[in-house]
């Protein structure tokens, strides 16, 4: 009768949104997302609106989701980097649609100053854009590619020449270009470049932006500190987000802990002092909320705005800890030896139990059921790389959830599962579309494997928060014995 009356009424579609949401929330007590959920594909503004109104998550920043904070917090390099990423992918709906970003100043100068450009390295990669674009559009956003990467370099260097301390001064290299040759002079050795139109760049000062330019960013920049979705979605990664999160005696961190070859910590200096291991993911923690947060406009605000942007980048930041970013090279360099990108020692030394260990020692979660829980580097399972190291101690859950990854990786990425049997991996098949899960069942297959099993289930008790709710238990024993002992009085 219940169900003839829902179909009846015409509310079935409703009901049966209503119980898969039900299900949804019943069969998942806390989400945790090792991050990254923007620039992995279109609809990143989507994915953040249902994660604002979800029950129970958290995210562990990376470094995608603080370029993101960054460019909301009004540092125009990472402004800058999250239009170019958007360009490069064809991703234009997150930025207009999702969050109003008005990209029509950067469409009227890229038609006017690369007009008979034809901008071929910028070519967006159309397989993965959030719609399908006629060919004049494409030529305007690889116009407007261009435009915004080669004033992408300009901005970082400065914040190069301000901060010599990040130690990036080998990511400036517009000055290294032999205009007259069209080569690039990289270490004592010519690469021919891909592209040699630069319209906007004065071979005797590189890195100044033209007046157009600016006015331009400044335009640009005007659009993101007043988009009142991305102050939503901003505040919301803050407020559930961190750079890393300890729970059940687990370690979730998006990328690494920084580490010698010797399997010591790092050592980062900051503001002319030294951190290292937890201490280092705290300081970084703090330092972007200050980005974010502090109004004083002062000293300590300018740093942190430039720390934000090395969170992005920099060779000892925690969110990528690779020796370089090859934007430039990638772009205007074909010999693919100067796109490398040298990984830190950590990703190499997280292989050994030891060492997973001795992070998980620093920052408190030792035991026979700790673990670390990776993200950032996607797993290559089509070159036999697995997803389990370290005997265990370390699982790293990118797997290539994002299109862009799956060709590299081979799936679709992991979904790590923790219940009161133990851990459980789940492996996910690319997802084609919803048209062909309607007509053909291909629905998202994934396999699973377990990779822990406890000789006892573990119950709620024995969880943080079943430790949270002894306490808060003991408390309230005490109230009461407070007020029937008559040391505290009943409020009317």
């Amino acid at each position: 009768m219940i169900i003839r009356t829902i179909i009846s009424t015409k509310r079935a579609d409703n009901f049966i949104i209503a119980m898969c949401n039900l299900i949804q929330r019943l069969t998942i007590d806390s989400l945790h997302i090792v991050g990254d959920i923007y620039d992995r594909g279109p609809g990143a503004h989507i994915i953040m609106d249902t994660l604002c109104n979800y029950h129970n998550f958290d995210i562990q920043w990376g470094n995608h989701d603080i370029l993101w904070m960054g460019a909301a917090s009004g540092n125009d390099s990472c402004i800058a980097n999250v239009i170019r990423l958007s360009m490069r992918y064809g991703n234009l709906s997150t930025l207009e649609d999702g969050y109003g970003i008005n990209l029509l100043p950067l469409a009227t100068f890229a038609m006017d100053t690369y007009a008979d450009d034809p901008c071929t390295v910028f070519t967006p990669k159309m397989s993965f854009a959030d719609a399908s674009y006629n060919e004049k559009t494409v030529r305007l956003i690889t116009q407007m590619h261009k435009a915004i990467a080669i004033i992408q370099f300009k901005l970082e260097a400065a914040i190069i020449d301000r901060r010599p301390e990040f130690g990036m001064e080998n990511r400036k290299l517009l000055h290294k270009i032999d205009f007259e040759k069209g080569v690039l002079v990289y270490e004592g050795k010519e690469y021919l470049l891909r592209d040699t139109n630069f319209p906007t760049i004065n071979p005797a000062d590189p890195y100044r932006l033209t007046e157009e330019e600016q006015e331009l960013m400044d335009k640009i920049h005007s659009s993101f500190m007043n988009s009142e979705k991305l102050k939503k979605h901003m505040r919301c990664l803050f407020t559930y987000g961190g750079m890393y999160l300890l729970c059940n005696s687990n370690l979730l961190y998006h990328a690494s802990v920084p580490m010698n070859e010797d399997g010591s910590f790092r050592h980062v200096k900051i503001r002319d002092k030294e951190y290292w291991g937890r201490n280092l993911l705290e300081k970084s923690d703090q330092l972007i909320r200050t980005a974010y947060f502090d109004e004083e406009r002062g000293e300590d605000k300018a740093y942190a705005m430039d720390f934000i942007w090395y969170m992005w980048c920099g060779p000892d930041a925690p969110l990528f800890d690779k020796n370089k970013m090859a934007t430039f090279e990638r772009y205007f360099i074909a010999d693919k030896e100067l796109h490398k990108e040298k990984k830190g020692h950590y990703y190499t030394l997280r292989n050994q139990e030891d060492i997973c260990n001795k992070i998980l020692d620093e920052f408190g979660a030792s035991g026979p059921h700790s673990h670390i829980i990776n993200g950032h580097v996607p797993v290559k399972t089509i070159k036999g790389e697995q997803p389990i190291k370290a005997n265990g101690k370390l699982f790293v859950i990118d797997g290539g959830f994002s299109k862009a990854y799956q060709p590299e990786t081979g799936i679709a990425g992991y979904t790590l599962v923790y219940h009161s049997h133990g851990l459980q991996l789940v492996q996910h098949e690319p997802f084609q579309s919803r048209q062909k899960a309607i007509e053909e069942g291909l629905d998202i297959k994934s396999i699973s494997f377990v990779l822990e099993l406890n000789s006892q289930r573990m119950m709620v008790k024995d969880t943080d928060k079943g430790k949270e709710l002894i306490m808060q238990i003991q408390d309230l024993k005490k109230l009461l014995v407070a007020y029937r002992t008559g040391l505290i009085k009943e409020k009317i």
